[in-house]
């Protein structure tokens, strides 16, 4: 199918390339700035209605042709200037224009918002956008960071070049509610579905603008634009021409705060682009940049509720820490009595004569305890050296004024860290676009394809356990029993009896616990000493052989996973605005091919790959019902293979109170796919196996499972959980499995599309040409919300395993004691109890937010901004659910500048503050603190050699901060930047 549309398009790139005729309008003229008079080099002229245009010269001069006849509408634009439109009667007209600095607010034309050019103050939904000089003026570290500053924005960090943006709640470090565009092509990873932040866009050289969506889109945008949409747009060749580069080095962990020494980062960036007689032009872009990671140094403990010592203020023999990795692998004390390895290990470790370990384990001295194995820092496994180089490039053609054909290539290669359901250390990745495009003022059709390797990416958490297997002579299985044997052996060298300590835990609890912490420094030591005599640091290179060694090898045998996985889509809309006049009318359609290559590592794909189809269109109509009200209606149809087809609408008002005083209103509906994971994913996570939610999963793994008599046998993940804190208090089995609650064939419910219902009102205006108002309250409605349930299985007893004959066919709860992944092995037969599967709630999930933004010009050029954001869960999820709302109830930003203090010096500041908040996930759940950030910069115009210098400085303050639970710890920036522009634009 991506070869067809491919052949399709340059077919009729090879039609249409004959159909130039000759020019017969010429038009020349010079560009000066009006204050000054001096020429404005660089500045752009586009001939209205169609895809010409040219830039002027050194001396502001410029000349272009023409195949329409006069009159034609010149449209004039220049970076900080007011745009002009200017209209040419006559064929060989010259024309002399003066340019005006811009000063006025709320100018701006968006697109993304209706999908055709429009004002932004008289959009029917929130938009926000970033122009070239904010881009070029961001107080943070790159123009994609300084994306957080827009009202309504939050971001996830999972390293220093990689971040997530979502809107609107559901916050996430892989965000599959949300889409991001550029140049037109969708830039999720396609294992993922989500966004992969700037890893492969374009630098701040070649960005022309930003612009977002927060909230709902599928009725234009398709499925997953559910929480909004973010549009880069890079610069077109033929109107951003000649050479620019930047050098930007700067350092961070900087301040007595810092968990890491001052590290050097540097950015490299360079821009070529040319045009050749306004026919043709390409554009060429590369960026380099290195820096030391932010590092995850957390010491929160994922498993603090069940430390027995808290107490008393004593360490967690269990403690599961977020950036720790090893301790993943974990028992509780209190189900070795059930073991029969355990006391056969137990009763070799002899005390005496007819006493040994076993002894004392079948007295119950065993407590009730979880012990986890002694962790690695995460340091010492993740590859923290972050870094990236882009490739951007295009090729132009004007086939004729109204046509353009155009090749486009994006590619990003490096190393990163990315928070999922576990740490994973994306080493030597690329992720690469190929895209080609026919375009006029009124249509595009286009086709790409986007190509990911994971290259030696790896799981740090298997990587700490393939280690502790290796140094536990026999798997970290052999570790945790001998930690229970050397427990036991602690209480006879203190001179007790078996039994005793079972005793003074009821007789007198406060002393017990004195003495069970004792046993556990014991045998923690023992362990360490005997197993994990590697020290990273003095015994580096051995550890580093270690580490390598089992760094080989692919899940399910080694830590590294493999995934080419591919998505083809082909886009295509038409507007009728040169053949209806009545009203304004657009159509478009698309077609989406997910490829799944991930040879068994995360889809169950080992013999050959797994196709997904999906399809789209939609239509949008609007019409101006009077000179004061607008209304529009759009509603779009998609399908994807494995679901019902979805339909959404979107209809909206925009009424004009007064000049400039706009009043919008909306409702609209959106959707997302459960993600090509949601679907498909079959993962081994060591302590559970991650299942894509489609029937078939159930069916492979018999979810359902029952025992040869037909008694269930599969148990929901709450109330095994329930059974275990009370076998594990009690030993009474019997009651114990009185809390379980059976998961039966009743149960199941495959995956199926999430849905919201969205309505928006809000109020945009402009107050005396100063003042840039924006207010905007939403509610949402979700519906079938994508969640995972977790599902546990016990055996049954056999004739071969059943204490007495009338225990067959009946489940064999000492087998769901502890989890493990649930395996299908080759023989078809099964390993492994826990499965944690996609599925949907029941519940409607209801949420509510208000923004407010204020910007205000000052006098001489300054300008003073805030904004204001509000967002809350109302309610729908039960204690057996994750929420994943993940975002502040309360947050905003402070801004203040002035590009143009002088002809040379300009500044800005920043200010960030966002409000704790609660992160649950299925790698952590915990309290997010709240933080504020103060970024600045100052920047020096250096006319002569073409340059700009700028200095300036991120989370200033030098507060490390953390923006999810799990992330890294962001702490300060402070760098110099040179960006020289042949054309000062």
């Amino acid at each position: 199918m991506n070869r067809n549309i491919t052949k399709w398009i340059l077919s009729a790139f090879l039609t249409l390339l004959f159909s130039y005729s000759y020019a017969q309008t010429t038009v020349s003229g010079t560009i000066t700035d009006a204050e000054t008079g001096e020429p404005l080099i660089g500045t752009q002229i586009l001939v209205k209605g169609t895809v010409l245009g040219t830039i002027s010269d050194v001396n502001g001069e410029f000349s272009l042709s023409v195949q329409s006849s006069p009159p034609i509408t010149l449209v004039i634009t220049y970076v900080g200037y007011e745009r002009q439109e200017i209209e040419v009667t006559s064929s060989g007209q010259n024309i002399s224009v003066q340019m005006a600095e811009s000063t006025l607010l709320g100018q701006e034309v968006v697109v993304s918002a209706s999908r055709v050019e429009e004002n932004i103050l008289q959009s029917p939904v929130s938009i926000e956008k970033m122009d070239i000089l904010a881009v070029q003026n961001s107080t943070a570290a790159s123009y994609y960071d300084g994306i957080a500053n827009l009202k309504g924005v939050d971001v996830a960090s999972s390293s220093i070049n990689f971040q997530i943006i979502n809107a609107r709640g559901f916050g996430s470090t892989g965000n599959t509610r949300f889409v991001q565009y550029i140049d037109g092509m969708d830039t999720q990873a396609p294992a993922l579905n989500f966004p992969i932040g700037n890893l492969n866009g374009p630098s701040e050289l070649d960005v022309e603008s930003v612009e977002l969506i927060p909230g709902a889109s599928s009725a234009l945008y398709g499925p997953n634009a559910f929480n909004g949409v973010l549009l880069i747009n890079s610069k077109n060749p033929f109107e951003y021409q000649g050479l620019s580069a930047f050098v930007k080095t700067g350092v961070n962990h900087v301040g007595p705060d810092a968990d890491q020494d001052p590290a050097l980062m540097n950015t490299f960036s360079v821009r070529y682009a040319k045009a050749y007689n306004n026919k043709f032009a390409f554009k060429v872009n590369a960026t380099y940049s290195y820096a030391d990671d932010w590092h995850g140094t957390s010491t929160f403990d994922r498993n603090a509720e069940n430390n027995p010592f808290a107490s008393i203020g004593g360490e967690n023999p269990g403690a599961d820490l977020l950036h720790s990795h090893g301790d993943e692998a974990a028992i509780n004390l209190a189900i070795f009595p059930f073991s029969s390895t355990f006391s056969a290990l137990a009763s070799s470790r002899n005390f005496g004569p007819g006493l040994s370990a076993n002894s004392y384990a079948q007295a119950g001295d065993l407590p009730n305890h979880v012990v986890s194995v002694t962790p690695w820092e995460e340091k010492y496994l993740a590859d923290y050296g972050a870094e990236n180089m882009k490739l951007n490039a295009g090729l132009f053609y004007r086939l004729n004024d109204d046509l353009e054909a155009s090749y486009m290539y994006n590619g990003g290669f490096g190393t990163s860290i990315y928070t999922g359901a576990q740490r994973y250390s994306l080493s030597n990745f690329n992720i690469q676009q190929h895209r080609v495009q026919l375009r006029a003022d009124n249509f595009f059709v286009r086709a790409y394809g986007t190509f990911e390797n994971s290259g030696d990416s790896y799981i740090t958490e298997f990587l700490a356990l393939k280690m502790n297997d290796n140094r536990s002579g026999g798997g970290v299985s052999t570790w945790l029993a001998t930690y229970g044997v050397n427990y036991l052996e602690y209480l006879n060298q203190q001179g007790y009896d078996p039994g005793d300590i079972a005793a003074l835990r009821q007789s007198d609890p406060s002393a017990a616990l004195l003495v069970d912490q004792a046993a556990h420094q014991y045998a923690r030591g023992q362990n360490d000493n005997n197993y994990f005599p590697l020290d990273p640091v003095e015994q580096a290179a051995e550890f580093e052989r270690i580490k390598n060694e089992e760094l080989d090898g692919t899940i399910p045998f080694g830590p590294k996973f493999s995934d080419a996985t591919k998505m083809y889509q082909a886009d295509a809309q038409y507007d009728f605005k040169n053949q209806i006049d009545a009203v304004e009318l657009q159509v478009g359609a698309s077609y989406r091919i997910f490829d799944l290559r991930s040879d068994g590592t995360i889809f169950p794909d080992q013999d050959g790959g797994i196709q997904i189809n999906e399809y789209g269109a939609f239509a949008q109509v609007a019409r101006r019902v009077t000179d004061n009200l607008k209304l529009s209606g759009s509603v779009r149809f998609d399908k994807n293979q494995n679901f019902d087809g979805q339909v959404n609408p979107r209809i909206s008002a925009v009424y004009t109170v007064a000049n400039d005083h706009n009043i919008r209103a909306s409702f609209q509906t959106g959707f997302r796919n459960p993600t090509t994971q949601g679907q498909y994913i079959d993962l081994n996570t060591i302590s559970t196996r991650l299942l894509g939610g489609l029937q078939e999963n159930y069916d492979r793994y018999d979810l359902d499972r029952v025992s040869s008599t037909g008694v269930p046998l599969a148990f929901t993940g709450g109330s095994v959980n329930d059974f275990r804190n009370v076998i594990f208090a009690t030993g009474d089995i019997a009651a114990a499995a009185a809390e379980l609650e059976t998961f039966t064939t009743a149960d199941i419910r495959p995956v199926v599309p999430e849905e919201v219902k969205s309505m928006e009102i809000g109020y945009k205006s402009l107050i005396n040409n100063k003042l840039l108002v924006d207010a905007v309250y939403y509610r949402n409605i979700y519906t079938n919300f994508i969640t995972q349930v977790r599902i546990v299985l016990a055996e049954e007893y056999t004739s071969a395993t059943a204490p007495n004959p009338s225990l067959e066919g009946t489940p064999n709860y000492l087998t769901i004691l502890n989890g493990s992944a649930l395996t299908r092995e080759s023989d078809g037969s099964f390993t492994g109890n826990t499965a944690q599967i996609y599925s949907n709630l029941d519940d409607e999930v209801t949420s509510q937010g208000a923004a407010l933004g204020l910007t205000y010009n000052l006098p001489r050029g300054y300008t003073v901004g805030v904004n204001y954001n509000w967002n809350r869960l109302e309610g729908g999820f039960t204690e057996n659910n994750l929420t994943e709302f993940n975002t502040p109830e309360h947050k905003y930003n402070v801004k203040f500048g002035n590009r143009k203090v002088t002809d040379r010096l300009g500044f800005n500041v920043t200010y960030r503050w966002q409000d704790a908040f609660r992160w649950e996930s299925s790698f952590a759940i915990g309290d997010v603190p709240a933080y504020g950030t103060l970024d600045a910069q100052v920047s020096y115009k250096l006319p002569d050699l073409k340059s700009v210098v700028r200095l300036g400085g991120t989370n200033i303050a030098g507060n490390p901060y953390n923006q999810s639970l799990g992330g890294p710890n962001i702490g300060s920036i402070y760098y110099v930047s040179v960006t020289f522009d042949e054309l000062m634009n």
